[in-house]
Order: C-alpha cells, then sequence, then structure tokens
C-alpha cells in the first residue's frame, strides 16, 4: 500500500493567507493572490550571497560563509560564517563561534553551550535560550532564559527573564514589557504622557549570578 502523503501549512508572504501544501513539494502559489512561494530547504556550505525567502528551513554548515541581504525560512541551523541579515518565523539553533555583524531574529533562539558569539545588531525574538556566551543588545517580547553555563553580556529587554543556577548576567536590563517598539528603548523618545512600564536596573554592567 502507498503511504499517505505527509501535508502541512504554508502562509502567502505577500498576502498572509494559509493554505494545505504537500510536505514534497518544492514550491506553491498563493490561491488568494497567486504569488508564487519557495518551500524548498538550502544548505549552505560554501559561499553565499543570493537573497532567499522560503518556507523551508535553512542550514549553514561549519564550512558555510552567508552573506545575504536578506533571508527568510521558518526554521535555521547555524555553525557557519554569517555575516547576512537572517529571520526565522519558527526557531533558530546557533552553534557558532564568531561575531554576527547583521541583523537576526526568530521566534525562539538557542545559543547552544559550545557558542560564543558577539552580536552587533539588535536581536530581535520571542523567546531565547542562552547555553553558551553571547554579547549584543536582546529586544524579546517573551522570556530571556540564562541555563546554566551560559552567559549573557549586554542589554536585555524582555517581557521576563530567567537565570538557572550557574548562569551569569552583566548588562542593563528592563523587563515587563511587551510588544515593544523602538522608540520605547529610546528614552527621549518615548512618548509623551505615555504610562512607561516597570524597569529593573541588573547594576549597570555588574555581573548577575543566580542563587
Amino acid at each position: 500500500m502507498w503511504s499517505r502523503q505527509r501535508k502541512r501549512v504554508v502562509s502567502c508572504f505577500e498576502c498572509k493567507r494559509k493554505h494545505e501544501v504537500s510536505d514534497a513539494a518544492s514550491s506553491t502559489n498563493c490561491p488568494g493572490c497567486s504569488a508564487h512561494i519557495d518551500l524548498r530547504d538550502y544548505k549552505i556550505a560554501t559561499s553565499f550571497s543570493r537573497s532567499i525567502r522560503t518556507r523551508g528551513d535553512v542550514n549553514l554548515t561549519t564550512k558555510g560563509d552567508l552573506s545575504s541581504t536578506s533571508v527568510i525560512c521558518t526554521s535555521a541551523i547555524i555553525e557557519g560564517k554569517l555575516r547576512g541579515n537572517l529571520e526565522c518565523e519558527d526557531s533558530m539553533t546557533i552553534n557558532l563561534v564568531g561575531k554576527i555583524p547583521g541583523r537576526i531574529g526568530a521566534h525562539h533562539m538557542i545559543v547552544e553551550r559550545k557558542s560564543d558569539i558577539q552580536c552587533f545588531r539588535r536581536v530581535r525574538v520571542t523567546n531565547i535560550d542562552i547555553k553558551g556566551r553571547m554579547s549584543g543588545e536582546i529586544l524579546a517580547s517573551g522570556a530571556v532564559t540564562i541555563h546554566k553555563g551560559g552567559t549573557l553580556d549586554g542589554t536585555v529587554t524582555a517581557k521576563s527573564i530567567a537565570i538557572e543556577k550557574g548562569g551569569m548576567f552583566s548588562g542593563q536590563l528592563a523587563i515587563g514589557q511587551a510588544n515593544l517598539t523602538q522608540g520605547e528603548l529610546l528614552p527621549e523618545a518615548k512618548a509623551a504622557g505615555k504610562k512607561a512600564e516597570p524597569e529593573v536596573p541588573a547594576g549597570g554592567a555588574q555581573p548577575l549570578h543566580a542563587t
């Protein structure tokens, strides 16, 4: 007997309409606006500079060098050099030692234990789990979790933060904020008369250990 074909639901990049497609399909057209939707997975093992917009996944291997100005995908695994901009609709797993000069963002980001990354642009996430070392600015509409052995050095604006015993945070912290806009991050740009959300300083640049 033939096995039943597996399907998944994808949304259009243009009109956001969702529809069902076969897991085996490499592309589809939106039934609403007829826009083309790439469904392919991309494995990058050499230098790559073309833009990617797919409802598939991206795997940047240790020998890969991604310098694209725009990469949009469902999920990504980052093990190679990332110099461009990357946005994941679902998850991004980083297992890398190095600098990330481009913009990165994901619904759920994981910085693995062997990672040691320095992010030069603001990192936008819903939730982030830090198991290795990370420095940079994080804007999270959900939770920031620093696991045992994890280290975060930088500025964090998030709805909540949790630091496991053995984890460490050093920098500035503002928690209890959700649905943040860029203006809300800058004191001088806050709208007049708007009630500020509670901010909890983390002692400037003093390390904050879990107890």
